[in-house]
């Protein structure tokens, strides 16, 4: 016989089924989702494809309750569009790891920005305690329904090239980081705007490059390579939020700055930093950078001692 449904309250069941309707309309589910020619779930999988560091259609299927055939269809679908390719997997034979081409990045990336701006829109409309408000409750229907979910997997971080509002972002961070840790003043800030001002207005993508960092499709990090003289390299603007700190993020960040310098001719890199940021220094050194040369100076609001280091290409 079949098990009997537990007693539910007929309103209970209107009221979630009201909400369902309503969030749906709210975001669009219904419709081409964020103004695309892709549905809801197939924007889905190009998410999972991104973020995760060994996509296989096994795992993915799992995760996101997906008929093997449904999601096989959506998987051709993306490689008759040249968006994704298959290699095989260096521990299981029986699997295909997926990734995403150049193409199925650059597809899946103005989605990815315009679905966090809606979700920045929705949140502007409220006051900040409302905001918080909203956040926890989503929190509670989450909790509630997935008691027993596990921890969500710690997903690879991403690379990824600017976009408009990633150089306000880090001028943002680090004027907030620095304050809040080191207690420096409005000067620090100004000084890297004034740095990410000159980036932005004489950037020589040829020879320039910068990386803005994402961890569950949130910017937690940046870094800058920038052209100092026609064998010169210098490295600028390092950050990390404290949730991207341990996870061997900025040294990621550094050697991918260090390899596109190589790769561009450079004979030299050079960086300039403080002697008080012992995190920043010992990525430095262990990639064979030397300090050349410090002086103290007066900056920020306390006294600093500022180093230039260097490794040779």
């Amino acid at each position: 016989m079949p098990t009997p449904t537990p007693s539910v309250d007929p309103s209970a069941v209107k009221a979630i089924r009201r909400f369902n309707r309503f969030y749906t309309r709210r975001i669009g589910a219904l419709d081409p989702y964020l103004g695309s020619d892709l549905s809801l779930t197939d924007v889905r999988v190009l998410y999972e494809l991104a973020h995760r560091e060994t996509p296989v259609a096994s795992e993915i299927g799992r995760d996101l309750g997906f008929d093997a055939g449904y999601l096989s269809r959506i998987l051709r679908r993306f490689e008759t569009h040249d968006w994704l390719t298959r290699e095989p997997h260096p521990r299981d034979a029986r699997q295909s790891v997926l990734r995403l081409t150049e193409a199925g990045h650059a597809a899946f990336a103005p989605l990815q920005q315009k679905s966090r701006d809606e979700a920045a829109a929705l949140l502007a409309a409220l006051p900040p305690a409302q905001q918080n408000q909203l956040v926890q409750a989503m929190d509670t229907v989450q909790a509630l329904l997935e008691p027993a979910a596990p921890p969500a997997r710690p997903q690879a971080a991403v690379l990824r090239d600017p976009a408009p509002g990633d150089i306000g972002w880090v001028v943002q961070q680090h004027g907030e980081l620095y304050a809040r840790e080191y207690g420096w003043d409005h000067r620090f800030e100004a000084l890297v705007a004034g740095i990410a001002g000159e980036f932005l207005l004489k950037f020589q993508p040829e020879w320039e490059r910068c990386w803005i960092a994402e961890l569950n499709s949130e910017r937690v990090g940046a870094i800058f390579v920038v052209r100092k003289s026609a064998t010169v390299a210098q490295l600028r603007m390092l950050i990390l939020t404290p949730a991207a700190r341990g996870l061997g993020l900025g040294g990621r960040l550094v050697d991918e700055c260090i390899a596109f310098a190589r790769r561009k001719g450079y004979k030299k890199m050079t960086l300039w930093t403080n002697s008080c940021l012992t995190a920043a220094r010992s990525i430095y050194a262990k990639r064979g950078f030397q300090l050349v040369h410090s002086e103290p100076h007066e900056g920020y609001g306390q006294p600093q001692v500022g180093e230039t280091w260097e490794l040779k290409l």
